[in-house]
């Protein structure tokens, strides 16, 4: 979605913006002055491979007066011994008891990614993951829901799967049976199978998924 020129008309229009950007952060180059939201919030436990529980909010500064927190604590109010220079800062920096850990690692996970060439890590995991989603179609004999024009998806992407009847249990059966650990969703009328491909995945874990689908939904449609 074009998020930069959205951002940019709902401004005008003196329309607030929020990002829910989870996936974003690690699985493409993020600028998020580029963008323009007035609030953008993402996961960095998932392609930034931080440990869980690391995530952020950025706020455009001229918005940042707009937010208070949901715990009371460390830096609040005007006796606050903090020195940050920034409301904003003092009020959210700290939460309590809140275990910082997950944070003070990001950099290091953020550090790892540059340091072994992440752009060829990803266009790696993008073309997995494109084969797989080709190799589920060709197996189904259902169209692609997405095209592969470049940008349209990256290393996360979904494809249709025929009628299964009961799809947690489809789901369950592929790691019971096959140790495949895939998410299978509905959404309205269809059914659907999300493959996501990350730096450590291989060849081979594409070629387990095919191998179980190949032999669970023929059982599945008798």
């Amino acid at each position: 979605m074009p998020v930069e020129v959205i951002c940019h008309w709902a401004r005008e229009a003196g329309i607030l913006t929020l990002i829910d950007g989870a996936h974003a952060p690690g699985q493409i180059s993020l600028d998020l002055g580029a963008i323009g939201a007035d609030f953008y919030t993402g996961n960095l436990h998932k392609w930034a491979m931080g440990p869980k529980g690391s995530a952020f909010l950025h706020t455009r500064r001229e918005m940042q007066g707009l937010l208070e927190p949901l715990i009371v604590s460390w830096g609040w109010g005007e006796n606050s011994p903090s020195s940050s220079g920034s409301t904003y800062l003092d009020y959210f920096e700290w939460s309590g008891t809140t275990d910082p850990s997950a944070y003070l690692a990001t950099p290091a996970a953020i550090q790892f990614q540059a340091d072994h060439d992440w752009h060829s890590v990803r266009r790696r995991c993008h073309e997995l993951a494109q084969q797989a989603v080709h190799r589920i179609c060709e197996l189904t004999g259902l169209a692609p829901l997405c095209p592969d024009n470049a940008g349209m998806y990256h290393q996360m992407a979904i494809a249709p799967l025929p009628p299964v009847g009961d799809l947690p249990g489809f789901k369950s059966g592929l790691y019971s049976d096959y140790r495949v650990e895939i998410p299978c969703f509905q959404w309205k009328d269809r059914q659907l199978i999300r493959v996501s491909v990350q730096g450590y995945n291989t060849q081979a874990d594409i070629d387990a998924l095919l191998a179980a689908l190949e032999d669970l939904l023929p059982k599945v449609k008798s």
